[in-house]
């Protein structure tokens, strides 16, 4: 009997699409489509349509602040600014900002101009990141403690956006600045590049990305199987590329009670990526060994009509496998699509997930060697929250499966035989989780996380028998 080492050889595949949609909440409609850019209407009652953009980049102007007077009326820009907060006592000073530089001996107010009062009692304020608030900072002033050498001193206690956006409405896609995305390398061989407007790029692969898209690039050594050859040494290498972006909606429209009669709250994008798994990866324990090969965060601040509100958005990178350590493989895989998810809110139903996707895989070609299963992935853990909470987590991980079973016998003549057959499929796994967090937004807690409701797809590349 002879062990049988044959070389199965997948040859290249036509392109194959999947799209698979599941778990989707009905469309959140609004008064405007999302990233309406229509100037703000008020309507009889006094609520109004808010424009929902990128908020400028910070540079020599203040750190945006808006301000709800005493809790009532419409929230308005104002020129104060957070100088500093302390989350564990809930303490923050709020200081006037320096006046811009003008011509002039005088930076005195304009005539006819008030000036912007330190905030009182009652006030709600939602301000971008900050000194002590990284996440930004939407808090309801309880107390004004009193005057110090930087500004007024205050407590203050969480509260929701239905507190400062009121009765007003708001829906937009913002996409997310890959120039302030801060990356974490978890293993050596990891590369970050990205494309932005104007023309401004980064990293050795900038030039070659379409522009808002950010892409990380991996090539590193895994645990190989103990038995294995030297020449079956295992590495894993690719790339992940995505241009994501903030969904963002609000409708604080009368619903009966406290609160929004709806909201949305996601993020959604293109997705790309290519990667090579070769050699004899070691067995698994019973689970899949996830190896993290990048930690991704963000703290977009979107522009909801004068209101500040920070996008807290994390992203681990993983390369995923799952092996019974006999199989030596060399196999690669394109995968091109696009995700959404996130949590939509309506009043009287609560909160419901939404969860879409639809992806295309490229020709695949792949070696089997020796007889076992493997699977591999390349994915991304995402989440989504308001000021530092999350509120949305997603898992997306394009796969690559394959199976090898090998049999040897001998017949009646003394002579060998070996049969073996394989096969090797695509797929992917959306699935996740909405988080009371979001009651953020003025809603009621989630008492349970909901799941987001697992979306797996899978399809045949190729499969065949070989004799020898």
């Amino acid at each position: 009997m002879r062990t049988l080492t044959r070389r199965l050889l997948l040859p290249g595949l036509t392109a194959l699409a999947l799209a698979g949609t599941g778990c989707s909440a009905p469309a959140h409609t609004m008064a405007a489509g999302p990233g309406s850019a229509a100037t703000p209407s008020s309507s009889a009652d006094g609520d109004q349509q808010l424009e929902v953009n990128a908020a400028p980049r910070p540079s020599a102007e203040p750190t945006p602040l808006a301000r709800t007077r005493s809790g009532k009326g419409q929230p308005e820009k104002s020129s104060l600014k957070v100088a500093s907060y302390d989350r564990a006592s809930g303490r923050a000073v709020i200081s006037t900002a320096p006046p811009s530089h003008t011509p002039g001996p005088s930076h005195s107010p304009a005539p006819g101009k008030p000036v912007d009062q330190p905030v009182a009692a009652g006030d709600v304020i939602a301000s971008a990141p900050a000194p002590g608030a990284p996440d930004g900072l939407l808090a309801k002033v309880t107390e004004v403690v009193g005057r110090t050498d930087r500004g007024t001193e205050v407590k203050t206690a969480s509260t929701t956006l239905a507190s400062v956006l009121k009765d007003d409405r708001a829906d937009g896609k913002v996409p997310v600045d890959p120039a302030s995305v801060s990356v974490v390398p978890l293993m050596k061989g990891v590369t970050f590049s990205w494309a932005k407007s104007r023309g401004v790029r980064f990293g050795p692969r900038g030039a070659e990305l379409p522009l808002g898209n950010l892409r990380l690039d991996v090539n590193a050594g895994i645990d190989t199987a103990e038995d294995a050859p030297a020449s079956a040494a295992a590495s894993v290498s690719g790339f992940v590329q995505l241009a994501p972006q903030v969904e963002f909606a609000y409708d604080g429209g009368k619903a009966g009670g406290p609160g929004p009669s709806s909201a949305f709250l996601g993020m959604s994008g293109d997705w790309s990526s290519r990667w090579a798994l070769k050699g004899r990866a070691a067995a698994s324990t019973g689970t899949p060994r996830r190896i993290p090969f990048a930690k991704l965060h963000s703290a977009p601040v979107i522009q909801v009509g004068p209101v500040p509100v920070v996008v807290s958005l994390d992203l681990t990178c993983y390369v995923q496998v799952e092996a019974d350590g006999r199989v030596t493989l060399d196999v690669q895989q394109d995968v091109k699509g696009d995700f959404r998810v996130g949590g939509s809110y309506a009043a009287g139903k609560g909160w419901a997930p939404v969860s879409t996707s639809a992806v295309h895989s490229t020709p695949v070609n792949a070696s089997v060697t020796a007889a076992g299963t493997v699977k591999s992935a390349l994915g991304a853990e995402a989440s989504v929250g308001l000021y530092g909470a999350v509120g949305v987590t997603a898992d997306f991980a394009p796969y690559l499966r394959g199976e090898a079973d090998a049999k040897a016998a001998a017949t009646a003549e003394g002579k060998a035989s070996a049969h073996a057959s394989w096969a090797v499929y695509g797929g992917f796994d959306l699935d996740g989780r909405l988080d009371f967090h979001l009651s953020l937004f003025g809603t009621p807690v989630i008492e349970h996380r909901i799941p987001l409701g697992a979306l797996h797809r899978e399809w045949a590349l190729a499969k065949g028998q070989a004799a020898g």
